[in-house]
């Protein structure tokens, strides 16, 4: 599966690509995972986006934030990969991108993400580690990671 990556900023988005980013996050984090919450938080418009799409449409997208912004640290958010996508390793390309971009950006800082629990060992695989306890989020376990600079 060939991808195309745009980074962009907020500001930058054509309306076509914001409508694909909202729609693949509601797919996924509100239909999919049964779980009803605000994705729209006020935070998007400060983040750099990363998109990566195929013939098919919008295939993987994360939200990058500088230090300071979410987190004390760099901190990458909504990773989301289409259901069509999934199976492909466009998840492993997808962050390898966002870390790469992150270090681009912001040099090689600490990033810092909230994760699902149950892909712990995924993030731990990019070099991330566990830096709190399990907590509740929208009911669904989570766990604050941290990958130090490398």
């Amino acid at each position: 599966m060939e991808i195309r990556w745009y980074l962009k900023a907020f500001n930058a988005l054509s309306l076509e690509e914001l409508y694909q980013i909202l729609r693949l996050r509601n797919e996924v984090f509100i239909v999919e995972q049964n779980c009803p919450y605000q994705d729209m938080d006020n935070a998007d418009q400060k983040a750099l986006h990363l998109l990566g799409f195929t013939d098919e449409g919008l295939a993987a997208y994360t939200r990058l934030f500088e230090p300071g912004i979410k987190f004390d640290m760099a901190s990458i958010g909504r990773v989301v990969t289409a259901p069509f996508a999934r199976g492909t390793g466009s998840g492993r390309l997808l962050m390898e991108r966002s870390i790469k971009a992150v270090e681009e950006n912001w040099g090689k800082v600490p990033i810092k993400i909230g994760a699902q629990l149950y892909l712990q060992k995924f993030y731990e695989s990019l070099g991330f580690s566990q830096f709190s306890e399990m907590y509740l989020e929208d009911n669904i376990p989570h766990i604050e990671m941290v990958r130090s600079q490398q």
